[in-house]
Parts: structure tokens; sequence; C-alpha cells
């Protein structure tokens, strides 16, 4: 195992699919010249060239429809958006084309490209660079929706995602690219669709994803201090969801918090909530309680930015909500 950051994980794994596919290409804003907004495509362009790693203008409908075409004629693109609130600008690209080509072409075109980039808040960034399109995206038919919390499920979700032959959303965090994390020395990939259990419990099970997942560990230490055991489980891919593991995990503990970095109202936490009660409602011993953002903007100010976040202490009330205590 060695140590290295999220910004590399993302490059080691576009470099070493690009190095196993002479199909796979990288394109975007400032990813080759700059090596990316980033840094993480550093070092792409000397290894690639300018056909493989190209630069683009401030035009997202344009390089999206670029990429829509290039997959039609079997090349595997991977576009990169300097913030996935930049791909409401390419949006019309990803959901009318890129999701809906193979059905519409029953089949004759699969669709085998990545859409990447930082979803979610990083500071104070405004109220326009600051949304999280994660249930947006997975409400559509067509597209998977992967959304990692670490170093090394980032690596081998991304090289899964650019082997795929599904349009695949692949959302990160500005504060995120300089955390570390182990990967091992060979290759490995990681299949989309899987949640992984990070920490085992027997009380409440802590269901999230994304970099707010670190509240969850926070929270849980804390309570762990006054003896309460919490199971805390990244879904890692929100499309296609894990369902089984986390009803396995509820069926243990028989209460569950969801935590999401996004607004409440047909969140992907309200997904979560309706299949437990459908599935597992005689399990829970407690109403399931969600923790998501304000349902407001995002707001510039630092003080209003704090209670507009999910924190660790609203996961300890929402934990001991459902614990009654």
């Amino acid at each position: 195992m060695r140590t290295i950051q999220f910004r590399e994980a993302i490059c080691e794994a576009m470099s070493e699919e690009m190095r196993r596919d002479e199909t796979v290409y990288l394109m975007g804003e400032e990813v080759a010249e700059y090596n990316g907004a980033y840094k993480a495509s550093k070092g792409m362009l000397a290894e690639f060239g300018p056909k493989r790693i190209i630069d683009t203008p401030i035009a997202e409908l344009g390089f999206a429809g670029i990429a829509v075409g290039s997959t039609m004629n079997g090349c595997r693109p991977i576009v990169e958006y300097m913030t996935f609130n930049f791909a409401l600008v390419g949006i019309d690209q990803i959901i009318n084309n890129a999701a809906k080509m193979r059905q519409m072409t029953a089949g004759q075109f699969p669709m085998p490209m990545v859409f990447r980039g930082p979803t979610a808040s990083a500071g104070q960034l405004g109220a326009t660079h600051s949304q999280a399109f994660e249930n947006w995206f997975a409400n559509t038919p067509g597209l998977k929706v992967i959304v990692p919390s670490t170093v090394y499920d980032a690596k081998g979700l991304l090289k899964a995602a650019i082997r795929d032959n599904d349009p695949v959303i692949f959302m990160e965090s500005e504060q995120m690219y300089g955390d570390k994390g182990e990967v091992p020395d060979g290759e490995y990939i990681i299949p989309i669709g899987v949640a992984d259990v990070k920490r085992e419990g027997t009380d409440v099970t802590i269901v999230s994803f994304g970099k707010i997942i670190k509240e969850a560990f926070h929270a849980a230490d804390e309570l762990a201090k006054e003896g309460i055991s919490c199971e805390i489980i990244d879904l890692r891919t929100v499309r296609p969801m894990d369902h089984e593991t986390i009803l396995t995990s509820v069926r243990k503990t028989n209460r569950l918090v969801i935590l999401e970095e996004a607004w409440p109202f047909a969140s992907v936490s309200s997904e979560i909530t309706y299949i437990v009660q459908e599935r597992a409602f005689d399990f829970l011993d407690a109403p399931i309680q969600r923790i998501t953002t304000a349902d407001t903007p995002a707001p510039y100010s630092p003080t209003l930015l704090k209670e507009w976040l999910p924190n660790a202490n609203d996961v300890i009330k929402a934990v001991k909500k459902v614990m009654y205590k």
C-alpha cells in the first residue's frame, strides 16, 4: 500500500485507463496546459498529448455535445466540469442524449462516457457554486451516479466508471482533493453499485456519502464515549443504490439516520427513507431521521454557511432522537 492524495487517485485512474485503452480521452476547461483546475490531470498532457488531453473553451454545452458524438463513434470520453454547477449549461446533452441514446437506438449505441468534477459546497463560493445535484442526475434512468468519499474508493470507482458501457456521473469535492489515503500498488477496481460499511455498530445505522460523511465519523466518535454504537454505511454509488446493505444494517440496529449535503425536498435521503419503510418497516424502533442542508440557497456569509451545512452535532442530536435519549 502507498499513500496518495485524492487528486492523485483521480489522475492515476484516468492515466491507467488511457494507457489500457486508446479510445479513452479527457476534455474540459484547463485540463491540459494548466494540469487541471485542481491539478487532477497533472502530467497527463505530457504523456498523452493534445489529441487526448483537450483544453476546451468555457462552453459546457458544446464540449458535452462533442463528447456524446464521439462516444457514438467509438470513443470513451471523460468530461471534466470545473464544478457540476457549470454542468447545468450542458445538462441537455447529459439528460436528453447521453442518458437516452442507448434506449432510443435499441441498443445500437452504448454510451461509455464519464462526466466528472466537484459537487456541493466548498466554502464561501456563493449560492450558484455550492449546489449538490446528485439527486437530479440519479432521477434520470440511463445514468449511473458515483460520489466517493475516500482516496481508495475514488480510484477504484473511477476506473470502473471509465470501463462501464453506460454514462456515469462521477462527483468529487474541491475540499477533498488534498485528502490523503492508502491505495494498493497494483491495479484494483471497485464495482459500481456496492455500498461499504465503513464502521460497524449495533445501536443505530448512519447512511451517508461524499465528503459530508466525515461529520458522521466525528459524531460516532463522540457518541461512542456515551456508549452508543453507530454503524456507518458509505453509499459510494447513489444510482444504482445498494439497498440490501442498508436494509441488512437496519434490520440489525433497528434505527436509521441519513446524512446528506443537499436540499431536503426529493433528496437521496428521501429515496432511502421510502425504501426502508417499504421493506423493513417492522424492524424500525423509531422514525427515520434525515439530516440535510437548510432548504435555502447556500449563503455566502461564513456564519450563515456554518448553520446551513449539516454537522456532527446535528448527527448526534438525530442519533439521540432515534435512541429516545
